[in-house]
């Protein structure tokens, strides 16, 4: 697992090497001033943080506090798991591995959280002059709101899921294809549910 936020993978790294260094881990007083802040609360706040992802291990020994930094499985620290987007499926069939977990590299994820992306599998060609084909698996992050330009996942009517580029009109919400056979869908704000925005994309081997 690595660090879920930049801040944190800052604290992690500076005690790594620090601790490869000098033999030693850095007190909440030295990490603080390497990266240029005043409170050691807010260092214990991403110690805790970093434990609780099983990276480090606080102890206390001589009266004082320590720290341990705990060995990590490198396959494990390299992928994370993803949940799919929960969508109504009236329109599209379940491809049998959309019921298996997905497995994705870290590294293409960069700070996102995990617990904030889902899987998406794209379910028509209505994104296709953005390089998005029927069949992709989109990396959406979990949201309800959009700005204008982004591909999101939406809800209209409360029933029909659409993928498509969103675009605020005063008071209607447009969801525009990239693909001239495909319709642009026109409906008041209050008839279209955000469900996330496009972060990413694998495309399955054929």
């Amino acid at each position: 697992m690595q660090p879920r936020t930049r801040r944190q993978k800052e604290v992690f790294d500076y005690i790594k090497q620090y601790a490869e260094r000098f033999g030693c881990k850095p007190s909440y007083q030295l990490i603080a001033k390497h990266l240029g802040v005043r409170s050691k609360a807010g260092i214990a706040r991403h110690i805790e943080a970093l434990e609780a992802q099983g990276l480090l291990e606080r102890r206390r020994e001589n009266g004082t506090f320590g720290l341990n930094i705990q060995p990590v499985n490198p396959i494990l620290e390299a992928i994370c798991e993803i949940e799919w987007l929960d969508i109504p499926r009236t329109e599209t069939f379940v491809e049998e591995w959309e019921n298996e977990p997905l497995f994705v590299p870290r590294f293409l994820i960069g700070y996102q959280e995990p617990e904030r992306l889902r899987g998406f599998r794209v379910f028509d060609d209505a994104m296709l002059e953005k390089h998005i084909c029927e069949g992709d698996v989109a990396l959406i992050e979990k949201r309800s709101y959009a700005r204008d330009g982004d591909i999101v996942v939406a809800l209209a009517n409360n029933k029909r899921t659409v993928f498509k580029q969103f675009f605020r009109n005063s008071s209607n919400i447009e969801l525009r294809p990239a693909n001239n056979f495909y319709e642009t869908i026109k409906l008041p704000a209050h008839k279209i549910e955000i469900l996330g925005v496009h972060r990413g994309l694998f495309r399955p081997l054929s």
